[in-house]
């Protein structure tokens, strides 16, 4: 598969293959080009494998618009919509590895559901924590 044509809407990379199906990701899996101007995006090349940004040192690969997940969710879309919260230092608060928590924000695991409940837990209990320190 190949993608003929790009374009950008609503948050997210679209892409025509050349067998005429129209595809899509989300961006927040790429921030410097959700964070791109048009002309930076606009900016970009073609080769066999992907779409190279070169002034923004990013890559999309034609295969990831195929991937299961074009749209983040549960963690993984907490993280990378707030990339204030700072996912190794949860995971360090709960004795998960720096290497699995970034597995689990960029989609290449999935976290067991208990799993996922025990992170956004935490998350809310940060949450209170903070709300405790500015009272």
């Amino acid at each position: 598969m190949k993608i003929s044509k790009i374009w950008f809407a609503d948050d997210r990379i679209y892409g025509l293959t050349d067998d005429g199906r129209e595809l899509w990701q989300s961006l927040l899996y790429y921030k410097r080009l959700r964070n791109a101007t048009d002309e930076e995006r606009a900016n970009y090349e073609m080769d066999d494998e992907g779409i190279h940004w070169y002034d923004l040192d990013e890559d999309v690969s034609f295969e990831s618009f195929e991937y299961d997940d074009p749209e983040p969710t549960g963690i993984s879309r907490i993280f990378l919509s707030h990339p204030e919260l700072n996912a190794s230092a949860v995971g360090r608060r709960l004795g998960i590895s720096q290497s699995l928590m970034a597995q689990y924000i960029n989609g290449t695991k999935k976290p067991s559901k208990e799993r996922e409940r025990l992170i956004m837990d935490e998350i809310l209990l940060i949450s209170q924590e903070l709300q405790r320190i500015c009272a």
